[in-house]
């Protein structure tokens, strides 16, 4: 059990000093989704060396991918529209953490922008999952055929070994990564693994009750959690584990709904600077771990 530290300040520098120094800003790359028509925004943390290196695509929650200081100024993102206020320069904190974070630990880390290249980088607020709005961004039917073009475009760069990308995911993007598993199925290609932070687990969210992948997954859930269920996705993990699936769990006691977000604000939580901490601290082993397998 992840014990609950009493001061909130004093967990954010702890979680924080496990995470790396902010990297050189991301590169900006243009790729196609799987979806056949979309021109997709990714932004390219880069480790030192030529590689080739292992990969880690990152999917971005409801929120989208940019700091909420300028996401309600966003409408599209593409090539065509260098000066908009969401770019490279504008991701979230915790976009730029985690990216800096594989960088630094040897990983090539993509992170797509399903939203501003649909004309919704200003993402959208909590309990919107009904939004008609959110239809053409839906982590079902659409977002997975984001992940599955950046795992093509990946695939064709000789700096990432092509056999061994991951995928990570937050919210909304970590139901879009087992939506991914769920249409990867049994087949030995594709993403090798998931790192899943407090995804969405419903009906409504993903493809099937029951996963069934060759894929091992690890899942970061918030006991407190805020916006999604954590028993629905703790039931899910159970009835995927006796499927065959590996899948391990970790809920936080007193953590809520992205408790990984280093900002002062999410980290006035108490429980979320020890989950954030933790989740730091084993994600870099877990992943090194499956790709030895």
């Amino acid at each position: 059990m992840i014990g609950t530290r009493s001061n909130a300040g004093a967990a954010l520098l702890a979680a924080l000093s496990l995470a790396p120094a902010v990297a050189a800003q991301p590169d900006t790359v243009y790729f196609p989704s799987a979806d056949g028509h979309t021109e997709l925004a990714g932004y390219l943390f880069k480790p030192q060396g030529k590689g080739p290196f292992p990969a880690i695509v990152m999917l971005h929650g409801r929120g989208g991918p940019y700091s909420s200081n300028v996401n309600a100024d966003c409408t599209l993102v593409s090539r065509a529209a260098p000066a908009s206020p969401c770019n490279a320069g504008t991701l979230s904190k915790r976009h730029v953490m985690w990216g800096s974070y594989w960088a630094e630990h040897g990983y090539l880390a993509l992170l797509p922008d399903s939203f501003g290249p649909r004309g919704k980088a200003h993402g959208f607020g909590r309990y919107t999952h009904d939004d008609p709005d959110r239809a053409d961004v839906n982590e079902k039917t659409v977002r997975p055929l984001d992940a599955e073009g950046a795992l093509a475009f990946l695939r064709q760069r000789s700096d990432v070994a092509a056999g061994r990308i991951v995928l990570q995911g937050w919210s909304n993007g970590g139901s879009t990564a087992l939506n991914v598993l769920f249409r990867q199925g049994l087949e030995p290609s594709g993403f090798r693994a998931a790192l899943v932070f407090y995804p969405g687990c419903g009906d409504k969210a993903l493809l099937g009750p029951t996963l069934k992948t060759r894929a091992p997954i690890q899942l970061f859930l918030a006991a407190d959690d805020e916006e999604v269920s954590p028993a629905l996705c703790s039931a899910m993990a159970d009835r995927s584990h006796q499927a065959g699936t590996q899948i391990d769990t970790t809920t936080y006691p007193g953590a809520s709904h992205g408790f990984d977000e280093p900002s002062a604000g999410r980290q006035a939580t108490a429980g979320n600077g020890p989950a954030m901490d933790d989740a730091l601290r084993r994600s870099g082993p877990i992943v090194d771990g499956w790709l030895k397998q």
